[in-house]
């Protein structure tokens, strides 16, 4: 970047800059009239990000891209900024005397006037126009920033509740239950509130995925999932556990109610087609329940290991059905 002339030399009206909008008065003038205007080529880097400046650039002509990761609070992706003719960078540096944070580069060949840090401190103490402009870009940048923020934590939020849920059937997955479970149940004791749980195991599903493939198998969990959530209440959760088991969280439930709910699943199930489309005839889907509810001293590991007998006597008994 290269000084060429000086900024009386220029005769450009004060009034289309920015920080001198309604600030004008002579002795601005004064003090601006020697200040240097330099030309930077385009793609030329004019701040690099790295070390601090005293300066101050207001952009007479062409376009600057300002880069600052910390506009989206420490991320990368979308974090720029374009400047156009008067508008100004640099000044959080001159004011904090802090590192430049940003890297600001040329987009086309441009003209900046370039303001020292001892020159626009005097113009604050001297102009109250200058500081109230100062103030109101600030503000305004400070605003941005904080609107840039939003738009990223709704963004993270959404991948976030996105990473929950399981990409087959739609449930919520493993790390769901890991993460909320003991909540659900600390809230449940606390609160003196009953909890059940039901698991669910389809039927000989290894057997079925070994005869009729991955595909047909992806289709039942598909189909088992939403035969699970229909009949559920907004207020309960279902999740896949893994493989071919999945669990139905039943808050402010107790086991009598829980038992009437694992078997009208069981039975929707029971009474649910598969495959009315295919060609190739296909055994019936069946699933086994086991149903726990929570007692006062156990942790969620306790409660699934509860549930867990429950499942297994229900298939040692001939699957198809419920146990508690």
């Amino acid at each position: 970047m290269e000084f060429f002339t000086t900024f009386g030399a220029l005769h450009y009206p004060l009034s289309e800059l920015q920080l001198f909008h309604e600030a004008s008065d002579d002795s601005v003038k004064r003090m601006l009239d020697d200040c240097k205007v330099a030309r930077a080529a385009a793609k030329e880097i004019i701040l690099d990000g790295n070390g601090k400046s005293a300066r101050l650039y207001v952009l007479l002509r062409g376009s600057l891209e300002v880069r600052n990761p910390e506009l989206n609070g420490g991320l990368t992706d979308g974090a720029s900024v374009r400047i156009v003719p008067g508008e100004c960078v640099g000044e959080l540096a001159v004011l904090d005397e802090e590192a430049q944070a940003a890297t600001v580069i040329a987009l086309e060949d441009s003209e900046l006037l370039v303001i020292e840090g001892a020159r626009l401190w005097r113009m604050i103490d001297e102009c109250n126009g200058v500081a109230r402009n100062l103030l109101r870009l600030l503000s305004f940048r400070i605003r941005a920033a904080n609107a840039r923020l939003r738009r990223h934590q709704k963004v993270g939020e959404f991948y976030r509740q996105l990473s929950y849920v399981d990409g087959l059937t739609g449930m919520q997955n493993r790390a769901w239950l890991d993460q909320h479970l003991p909540g659900l149940l600390d809230n449940a004791v606390s609160a003196q509130n009953p909890l059940s749980i039901i698991m669910i195991d389809i039927d000989h599903f290894k057997k079925f995925n070994d005869e009729y493939g991955h595909q047909a198998g992806d289709d039942v969990l598909r189909a088992t999932a939403r035969v699970l959530k229909q009949a559920l209440r907004p207020r309960d959760f279902a999740a896949r556990y893994g493989g071919e088991e999945m669990m139905v969280i039943l808050p402010n439930t107790n086991q009598k109610s829980a038992m009437v709910v694992a078997q009208r699943l069981c039975e929707n199930l029971r009474q649910t087609v598969f495959f009315a489309d295919m060609h190739k005839p296909l055994p019936h889907i069946t699933a086994s329940f086991g149903v726990a509810s929570l007692a006062s001293d156990q942790t969620s590991a306790d409660l699934i290991a509860t549930a867990d007998a429950a499942l297994y006597r229900a298939k040692h008994a001939g699957r198809n059905q419920v146990a508690v």
